[in-house]
Formats: structure tokens, sequence, C-alpha cells
């Protein structure tokens, strides 16, 4: 593993050219809106971030592979890819909803080494690196070091996911609802959001029963270096594996159980 400081450092400075063009084109009137071949929203703001990013990174590490949403790529062989997702949560960019965020990670050796997920609109920012911790920085401007809660039972712990009806589609929305009847609370926050709130310690779980590697790179690292678990939702500590699960650890075999269940 190299010296990951720099690399976190460019992250960051990479998110922050990202804040100023969301920010800029967020509610705009002549906001450009298309569809891919998913039926998934694209704006014009997801193309510009993510050209922007790019081009930092063929000047900054040109050595390095890039994967990302809008333009595609491949990390190949590369012993590193940079993954990104220039605007997770485009619906709420949309509907002038605040909850989206810019999402950088990098993958070193097939593993996320480094993770910044940027909110500007919620003011929000998270960052870490392996062996570094995990941080935010608040609303206010101060930032802290994060870690998960100590919530050990699933009676006590608060849950969330992304949308119930693709649990449906994807997975199996009974095995969700039988986590949601043992947990304290449920809620959908969605998206990026609500593993930034388990990493902070905020909420337990989250669960998702379809992502991609660009959704999760980032969050995988933050959870990991919070001191929580992140896998698939088959146990599988993996942020290519197509479904997430985050938690504070003391939780995670108990709802992977409970998720695993026809």
């Amino acid at each position: 593993m190299t010296d990951l400081t720099g690399d976190l450092a460019l992250a960051l400075t990479l998110a922050d050219s990202a804040d100023r063009i969301t920010l800029d084109r967020a509610g705009a009137a002549d906001l450009r809106v298309d569809r891919k071949p998913d039926r998934t929203p694209v704006t014009d703001a997801d193309l510009a971030v993510e050209d922007a990013i790019r081009a930092l990174l063929r000047v900054q590490r040109p050595r390095d592979a890039v994967v990302g949403e809008e333009r595609g790529g491949t990390s190949g062989d590369a012993g590193r890819a940079w993954l990104l997702d220039p605007i997770d949560g485009t619906k709420n960019f949309l509907r002038g909803v605040p909850v989206w965020a810019t999402l950088i990670a990098l993958v070193e050796d097939g593993a996320p080494a480094v993770g910044v997920i940027s909110a500007p609109a919620l003011r929000r920012r998270w960052w870490a690196a392996t062996g570094a911790g995990a941080h935010t920085r608040d609303a206010n401007g101060t930032s802290r070091t994060i870690a998960v809660s100590g919530v050990g039972d699933l009676a006590d712990a608060y849950l969330s996911t992304t949308d119930l009806g693709s649990w449906t589609e994807h997975r199996s929305r009974e095995s969700y609802l039988s986590l949601v009847d043992a947990t304290w609370e449920s809620r959908a926050f969605g998206d990026f959001w609500q593993h930034c709130l388990v990493a902070e310690g905020a909420i337990d779980l989250a669960a998702e029963p379809i992502v991609n590697p660009w959704d999760v790179a980032a969050v995988q690292v933050l959870v990991q270096q919070a001191g929580g678990r992140f896998t698939d939702l088959d146990g599988v500590a993996r942020y290519d594996g197509g479904t997430a699960l985050s938690s504070n650890g003391l939780l995670h075999d108990a709802a992977l159980t409970l998720l695993q269940q026809p």
C-alpha cells in the first residue's frame, strides 16, 4: 500500500472543484436533463463534474485508471483506479432536495483506499483513507473524527434503505421487511447519506438491493475506517457486488441472516 496522504489531499481538491460546479447548476433554469438507457436521469451538471475531475486526474495522476458513472471506463489490470459518481442522488438534485453528493474513491489493488463524499447543499463532507480514520466536516465548518454507534441489538437499531420498491425488483421485499420488523426504527434516507449516517453513528444499518461500484466504493472505506463493517448482501466485503450493507459491525451478521431469507 502506498502512502495515501497525497491521494486523499487530491481527492479533497477534486471535491472542491465538483462542489463549485454542482452548486452553480443546482436549480438553474437552463439545466439540461436527459435519460440514460436505464431510464435514470443525467444532467449537464453530472457530465460537467465528471469531465472536470477527469481533466484534473489526467494532469495529477496520468497513470491511474478512471471509471465514472457517466463516461464509463474500466480499471482493467490497473493497480490504481479512481471511481467517480459526479452526482449521487440526481433525482434529488433535479427536484431541489438538497441530499445529493459527489463521490470520489481511489481503489488500489482491488480495495477502496481513499473515499470522499461531498454534499455541498447540505454543507457536509465526509472523507477517509486506509489507516487514517474517518472524518466529517459539519455545516458550521468544524471538522471532526467520526465513529459508528455501539448499538448491539437489532431491537434498538435504526435502519435505512433507498427505495422499498427496489427490493421487490432486485431482491426480496419480504426479507427487508423482516429486518424492518426486527429493528427499532426505519427510514429511507437513501443513497450516499444513509451510509454516511452509519459511519458517524447517527443510524446503525443501511441496506441496498442494487448499487453500482461508484455508488459505494467511497462508502466502503468511510464505514470501515469509522469502525464499522461494509459488505454486499452475501456478506462479502466488496464494493462491486451489486448490493450493499453497511453497519456498526455489531449488528451485521444478524442483519445479513434476515436479508438472506427467501
